[in-house]
């Protein structure tokens, strides 16, 4: 695969994980959280006006400019679809392909300003997958464990209590394996990891606060890479913020450690008001 279809194939399993979450929700939590999934030209827009502002990693609009060079009323209906909803906060996320140059002008005129780009990581079957020794069991989760799973993963990426009964879900969620870092009977870390058709996408990786420091993300981390692995893939995606002076990204240091090697970085711009949290792996 050249570069550009490593990058294509890394899009294309993000995008898939965050349509089966969506799929994930029944037409009642749809409808009181606010879920669409809305083509916006050659993107697709997550949208869920329920949830605080925080919650960019739902609300964001992925692909624009994948198919063709994006147009002012591109990103003009991405922002109108937004306000119209009532999200406050949300990312406008490119296709990396797409020239900067192109792009950055529209978002400036629509109101947008940058925020921290999101760094893509990519790993195959060759790099080793570290044996990370420590104090917690990881299993995965099963239905029944989506309450404490939600919790991690909710308070973790600022998601607000609003999202716990979706989030909730995920463990039964088609393509969606969840995994749950134990301290004993306690749940202490989440994970996961979404697959189709040989390629796997890692995301929702959390641990509880009064575990961090101690491995379980790491350690869940190499789990679900093992996992992915045995169901046969071929390429594993993660991301993550880029990395910053002065603020560093502990997701970062554990994705290398786990085989997973720098890919492809994808811009993101917001609304005038914050500061660009990245993603975790």
């Amino acid at each position: 695969m050249t570069h550009q279809d490593h990058m294509r194939d890394a899009e294309t399993i993000e995008l898939a994980a965050l349509s089966a979450l969506h799929g994930a929700a029944d037409g009642p939590l749809r409808d009181r959280l606010g879920l669409r999934l809305v083509e916006v030209a050659d993107g697709v827009a997550s949208v869920a006006g329920a949830l605080p502002a925080s919650a960019i990693t739902i609300n964001r609009m992925m692909g624009l400019g994948r198919a063709r060079p994006p147009q002012v009323g591109d990103v003009r209906a991405a922002v109108d679809l937004y306000r119209g909803a009532g999200v406050r906060r949300f990312f406008l996320q490119p296709d990396p392909a797409t020239s900067d140059d192109r792009v950055a002008p529209l978002c400036r005129a629509a109101g947008l300003e940058r925020a921290r780009a999101w760094q893509k990581f990519e790993r195959g079957r060759d790099a080793p997958v570290p044996d990370v020794e420590c104090e917690f069991t990881i299993r995965k989760a099963a239905p029944d464990d989506g309450d404490a799973f939600a919790r991690i993963v909710c308070d973790a990426f600022d998601l607000g209590d609003a999202a716990l009964p979706w989030i909730a879900r995920l463990p039964a969620a088609e393509g969606w394996h969840a995994y749950l870092a134990w301290a004993g009977d306690r749940p202490a870390g989440a994970g996961a990891v979404f697959v189709s058709d040989g390629a796997a996408f890692t995301d929702f990786g959390a641990t509880a606060p009064d575990y961090r420091g101690r491995g379980a993300q790491t350690a869940n981390l190499a789990h679900r890479v093992r996992a992915a692995l045995e169901m046969g893939c071929r390429r594993i995606y993660t991301c993550t913020g880029v990395a910053v002076e002065g603020d560093p990204q502990h997701s970062y240091a554990n994705i290398r450690k786990c085989g997973f090697a720098e890919a492809h970085v994808r811009a993101a711009w917001q609304p005038v008001q914050g500061d660009g949290k990245g993603a975790s792996s």
